[in-house]
């Protein structure tokens, strides 16, 4: 045989045990990939192993099997981190109560001695501020819960008409003490979302409750047939750069000298949680918050 059928067959043997690394490594990496996968979304502890002796593997392997240990880690100091922060809120908050109550019955019966004008203008004040320091103790208690709010999930078959209508109802008596006539358009149709009832009560409540603090008198809810809600009233304490930051967390709109809180901050994180989309407008003086369900 000639010199060049041996270096034929030299070639093709190489060919073949070349392809067939490649194809080896190929899968091998396929393999670690979902390995990846699968120990981050089950939060195991579990390492990526591989079953090939192939040297540079075998270190993609071993940089990120360091890189997991070091993610868990990272993980456990922020689940310990937000355990302790919400004890300390919690402790904050029931601090602060104790000496706003005691402030608040003093103020009760200092305003049924006879004061004079000046007193009086005085004792508003200082009322007014242990208003504000009492929404914020509430505000602190809002966020310890908040805190936990990515926690599992469950999830039912819920009719959303049904849901705003329970928590309109729930406002009647903040509605008739603001002297709001809510203006309220609910389509016939039943629309039913795989939701957790208990969030999206509160998705409603945060809305119709911020509204009703900072509105103008002017609210309006409309739920059209695709189960998108529309919540809007009219205010002129907003401009574009407020918008934008609505739901940042204690955002505070200066020109309305308060504090939009953290209702709509936690109603954004849960609306996402469960898969919706919630968006806030600016038009004509008016504010309106959307949410939709797939």
């Amino acid at each position: 045989m000639s010199i060049w059928f041996y270096l034929f067959l030299i070639v093709l043997c190489l060919s073949i045990f070349l392809i067939l690394k490649i194809i080896i490594m190929k899968n091998e990496i396929n393999n670690i990939g979902k390995s990846i996968s699968s120990i981050i979304n089950a939060d195991t502890n579990n390492l990526i192993t591989i079953s090939t002796n192939d040297a540079s593997l075998k270190r993609l392997a071993s940089v990120l099997n360091k890189s997991l240990k070091n993610l868990r880690k990272l993980e456990l100091e922020y689940k310990n981190g937000n355990g302790e922060l919400k004890s300390s809120i919690t402790n904050i908050s029931h601090d602060l109560r104790t000496p706003l109550t005691a402030i608040r019955g003093y103020l009760d019966l200092m305003e049924n001695d006879n004061l004079t004008e000046k007193q009086i203008k005085y004792l508003k004040i200082i009322d007014g501020k242990v208003n504000d320091l009492t929404e914020l103790t509430e505000q602190l208690f809002d966020f310890s819960k908040s805190i936990d709010i990515q926690n599992e999930i469950k999830r039912e078959n819920i009719c959303i008409n049904n849901i705003l209508e329970d928590s309109l109802t729930s406002f009647y008596s903040l509605f008739k003490g603001h002297n709001i006539i809510p203006d309220i358009d609910i389509c016939k149709d039943k629309v039913v979302r795989l939701l957790n009832e208990n969030m999206l009560k509160r998705v409603f409540e945060n809305i119709i409750s911020n509204a009703i603090k900072y509105g103008e008198r002017d609210f309006k809810v409309k739920m059209f047939e695709n189960g998108t809600i529309e919540f809007s009233n009219k205010t002129d304490k907003l401009d574009q750069v407020s918008l934008e930051k609505i739901f940042d967390r204690y955002y505070t709109v200066r020109n309305a000298k308060k504090s939009s809180g953290v209702g709509l901050s936690i109603a954004k994180q849960l609306v996402i949680l469960m898969g919706g989309k919630i968006e806030a407008t600016y038009t004509n003086k008016y504010l309106s918050i959307k949410i939709s369900f797939k």
